[in-house]
């Protein structure tokens, strides 16, 4: 991911936390219509994420 996309997964979530939507299905839309993630990475990189922030 971080080979295909050119960023580290940390800099992901962070852009994923700063992001302006909160919902799960939000933030994969944003990450593939504004940065061009696919739709199986952008929803793991959100569900990851989300995950982590609730302590999951």
């Amino acid at each position: 991911m971080e080979k295909k996309y050119g960023r580290p997964i940390a800099e992901w979530k962070d852009l994923i936390r700063a992001a302006p939507g909160t919902k799960h299905m939000e933030l994969v839309s944003w990450l593939k219509t504004q940065h061009g993630l696919g739709h199986g990475h952008a929803n793991a990189l959100v569900a990851h994420t989300l995950a982590e922030d609730s302590g999951n």
